[in-house]
C-alpha cells in the first residue's frame, strides 16, 4: 500500500480556499490557488505567503551542540551568533568519491538556554528530512547533544515581498515589530505575531526580502489568517508551491535534485561561499567529505551551472538538452530546471553548460521537444530586486 501523504496544519485552509492540493515530497501541497502567474506577481510588487512547514525543523541543543555541529557541517558554526542564520550543505564521506551532498539547509542559532546551553536549528529539505534525521543520529556523541524533529509539531510560513516585513510587524507589539523590522539577511529573533510566539527569521526562497515563521502547529490557522487579512488590502496572495519555483529560478537559487544532487560539485554550481575548509584559527576542517572537497576546489570542473534566457514563452525543462547553435550532435550541456518566467515576461532556465559555453552572451540551441529554440547564457540570479537591505 502507498504511504498516505503528509498533511501540514494548513492543509484544511489551503483546501477551503480553493488550493489546487498535490503530492510534494510526502505532503499535500498546494501548487496554486487561481493563477501561478498572478502569485507570483504579487509577490515580486507587494507579498506573498506561502506554507512551508514541510519543510524540517530539527533542533540541536546541548553543551556539545556547536563543536558537533561544526564537525559535521560544510559551513562555520563554531562562531555563529545567537541570531544569526547561514546557508550550509550536509554531506556524508560515503559514496564512491568519498563524498556525497545529502541536502542543503540552513543553519541558525538561537538565544542560549538561562543557564547557558547552546540552543540551534537546522531547516531542511521535505524530500531529505528522513536521510538527514537519520545521518545526524548516527554521528551523535554519547552525550552532550540532544537532536529533536520537530516538524510535525511546528508550521513555518513565508512572508516574501517588498512589503512582506510591514505587513507581518503590524501583527506584532510594538518592541517586537521594531526587533523584527531591524533584522539583517539572515538573521533571527523571537516576536509575537497575532498574539502568538513565533520565531521569525529575515530569510526566503523566492529573491525578494522578506520572513519566514515558525509557530506551534496549533498556532498556524489562526497566525495565517491574520497575516493573510492584514495583507488583504496590499496585494497580499496566499501562494502555492507553483510561483515558489519560478520565483526561487528567477533569484538563481538552486533546488536539491534539480541544480544540486548528490554528486554535486559545489564550487562549479556557485556553492562554494557555502564550503569552509579551513577552520577560524586556520587550520583544515575535517567535516566528512572535506578531504574529496579540497581536491574539487583544487580541480575545475568541465560543467558549471549558469542562466538561459530565451526570446520566447516556450519552456525548456530538466534534462533538454543545449548544443552549440545549429548542431544538434555538438552538445555543451543540459537544462536543471526551466519555466516561463512572469517577472521577465520570457521562458528562463538554469543548465550545467561546459566552461568554454559559459560566457555571459553566449547563444546555445536548448532541444524542446526537438525542437532547437535560441537562447543565451546569462548571469545569475536572472531577476534582482531592488537593494533594500544589506
Amino acid at each position: 500500500m502507498p504511504t498516505p501523504l503528509l498533511e501540514t496544519p494548513l492543509a484544511g485552509w489551503h483546501v477551503a480556499h480553493g488550493g489546487r492540493m498535490v503530492g510534494f515530497a510526502g505532503w499535500t501541497m498546494p501548487v496554486q490557488y487561481a493563477s501561478i502567474v498572478d502569485e507570483h506577481l504579487a509577490t515580486r510588487q507587494a507579498a506573498g505567503m506561502f506554507d512551508v512547514s514541510h519543510m524540517g525543523r530539527l533542533a540541536i541543543t546541548g553543551p556539545a551542540a556547536i563543536g558537533w555541529l561544526e564537525s559535521l557541517l560544510t559551513r562555520h558554526v563554531a562562531d555563529l551568533a545567537p541570531g544569526q542564520v547561514r546557508y550550509t550543505l550536509v554531506t556524508s564521506d560515503e559514496g564512491p568519491t568519498s563524498l556525497a551532498i545529502l541536502d542543503d539547509a540552513l543553519v541558525a542559532r538561537d538565544a542560549d538556554a538561562a543557564d547557558g546551553t547552546p540552543r540551534l536549528a537546522l531547516v531542511v529539505n521535505a524530500s531529505n528530512r528522513d536521510r538527514v534525521v537519520a545521518w545526524l543520529t548516527s554521528r551523535l556523541p554519547a552525550a552532550g547533544v540532544s537532536l529533536v524533529d520537530q516538524t510535525r509539531g511546528t508550521a513555518m510560513i513565508a512572508v516574501q515581498g517588498p512589503l512582506a516585513v510591514g505587513i507581518v510587524t503590524g501583527l506584532c507589539p510594538a518592541a517586537h515589530a521594531a526587533r523584527i523590522a531591524a533584522l539583517g539577511n539572515y538573521r533571527a529573533t523571537t516576536a509575537t505575531v497575532a498574539g502568538r510566539s513565533a520565531a521569525v527569521s529575515r530569510t526566503g526562497y523566492t529573491g525578494e526580502d522578506g520572513l519566514e515563521l515558525v509557530v506551534a502547529a496549533a498556532d498556524a490557522v489562526p497566525v495565517w489568517e491574520a497575516i493573510h487579512v492584514a495583507g488583504a488590502g496590499h496585494g497580499l496572495r496566499a501562494c502555492g508551491l507553483g510561483a515558489r519555483d519560478t520565483l526561487r529560478l528567477e533569484a538563481g537559487m538552486p533546488l536539491y535534485g534539480h541544480e544540486l544532487v548528490a554528486a554535486s560539485d559545489p564550487f562549479a554550481i556557485g556553492l562554494g561561499f557555502a564550503v569552509n575548509l579551513t577552520a577560524t584559527d586556520g587550520s583544515p576542517r575535517n567535516f566528512p567529505g572535506a578531504v574529496a572537497l579540497r581536491d574539487l576546489q583544487a580541480t575545475p570542473a568541465r560543467l558549471v551551472r549558469v542562466g538561459l534566457l530565451f526570446d520566447g514563452k516556450r519552456a525548456a525543462r530538466e534534462g533538454s538538452v543545449a548544443t552549440r547553435p545549429g548542431d544538434a550532435t555538438a552538445i555543451v550541456g543540459g537544462v536543471t530546471s526551466g519555466s516561463y518566467c512572469p517577472t521577465l515576461g520570457a521562458a528562463a532556465a538554469m543548465a550545467l553548460v561546459d566552461r568554454d559555453a559559459a560566457a555571459a552572451g553566449t547563444r546555445l540551441d536548448v532541444l524542446i521537444r526537438d525542437s532547437a529554440t535560441p537562447a543565451r547564457v546569462t548571469p545569475l540570479p536572472l531577476h534582482r530586486r531592488p537593494a533594500t537591505r544589506s
